[in-house]
């Protein structure tokens, strides 16, 4: 009995390990359709490459930082117990390597190739996996001081801000440094128009990562007799919460709709195991107008050109859901209990901080050696004739 447990778990996270891998197709293709045409190429090969630049670093670095596990040891110990410590590790790879794909969203269509690489691998190695080994593996006693402050841990079931905020968050800072997309804003204090090279393809995106977050989010229990269906319905309700927001804030504009259910399910992740359905409604609403009130704020008053919109999606839905946790999971809003307002706060707020010293120390050095962004003619180009010598459509020659 007991081999067949550790074989179901095994096969359990094996399969949330795949439905979150799928997710960085979303990623490749939200990027794909928003980006102008002259950078869908470099769009699906950042994604693939970051990905694996996130898995070997993961494995020699990150995942030994959050979780002290080293993988090198023989493969008769890998082996042991069906190999559930590896397939866990490529479980928790996919949430590392999300880092860089959300920033990858914001930085797009301007960023040098090379530079964004050395930032992925000293993000996923060492930025990342600190602050998710102190949320989820209890280092430096952190949890048990909000713990002794608060009456609670710091609760992010599924990553609302270990994974989204930090990424979100991060990525601010790197936009900023990297300054706007060419003629984004004008002299005269007009807006350029940057539209979208390919809506069917941006819903595709979105479509993705929407099926995929069921595994990102019922799979975090790692354990099969920890499977709760409370996780499922409630992302499922934040979703079309996120969507019905966007579509009604956003008066219909279908990158706002396609936006609103990642939104949702973004503020969901840390409760989604706590909530009431109802309230998981709730909190999925409120994320999917955050993201069209911010996303306009940020793009068209303060000019921060943050392309997909990471930071309001991923930056502020996040520490929404991290703060909606402690608010939604109590029993006087139908919830199950065991969290503290407070400790949520106090856990978002140390999640922020830390992204936002990690961006600027990581994108703050790479700007000053090695430069972050094309030159003025590479942009005009594209980042697709420009990197990869190579383009998307075949009415235009590649630039050998």
């Amino acid at each position: 009995m007991e081999a067949l447990k550790q074989g179901a778990d095994t096969l359990f996270i094996l399969l949330g390990a795949v439905m979150v891998l799928a997710m960085h197709a979303g990623f490749a293709f939200l990027e794909l359709g928003t980006v102008r045409s002259k950078n869908q190429i470099n769009a699906l090969v950042k994604i693939l490459v970051d990905f694996s630049v996130s898995t070997v670093v993961y494995f020699m670095v990150g995942y030994g930082v959050a979780y002290g596990t080293s993988f090198f040891v023989g493969a008769e110990v890998l082996a042991a117990k069906n190999g559930y410590e590896l397939v866990k590790f490529f479980f928790l790879l996919t949430f590392a390597a999300a880092i860089p794909a959300i920033i990858s969203g914001g930085i797009a269509e301007r960023a040098k190739f090379w530079p964004q690489l050395i930032a992925t691998a000293v993000i996923v190695g060492l930025v990342y996996p600190f602050f998710e080994g102190i949320v989820w593996n209890q280092h430096f006693g952190v949890q048990a001081w909000i713990k002794g402050l608060t009456g609670e841990e710091f609760h992010d079931f599924a990553g609302s801000v270990v994974v989204h905020a930090l990424g979100g968050w991060i990525a601010l800072p790197a936009v900023v440094l990297l300054g706007a997309r060419s003629n984004r804003y004008r002299k005269d204090g007009g807006i350029s128009a940057h539209p979208p090279s390919s809506i069917p393809f941006l819903a595709l995106g979105a479509w993705v990562l929407t099926v995929g977050w069921f595994g990102f989010n019922v799979m975090s229990a790692q354990t099969l007799d920890k499977i709760s269906g409370l996780v499922a319905v409630n992302s499922l309700m934040a979703m079309v919460g996120g969507t019905l927001a966007a579509l009604v804030i956003g008066k219909n504009d279908p990158g706002f709709v396609h936006n609103g259910p990642l939104a949702g399910l973004v503020a969901v992740c840390a409760g989604s195991d706590l909530m009431h359905p109802m309230g998981a409604l709730v909190v999925g609403a409120v994320a999917g107008g955050i993201f069209v009130f911010m996303f306009t704020l940020t793009q068209n008053k303060w000019k921060i050109d943050d392309v997909l919109g990471v930071w309001p999606l991923h930056g502020l839905c996040g520490t929404w859901g991290g703060i909606a946790a402690g608010i939604f999971g109590t029993k006087a809003m139908g919830g199950l209990g065991g969290v503290s307002l407070g400790a949520q706060f106090i856990g978002t707020a140390m999640g922020v901080a830390w992204a936002l010293l990690g961006g600027l120390v990581v994108y703050g050095l790479l700007k000053a050696t090695l430069g972050l962004r094309l030159s003025q003619e590479e942009e005009y180009d594209g980042a697709d004739l420009s990197i990869h010598k190579i383009s998307a459509s075949p009415d235009r020659e590649a630039n050998w």
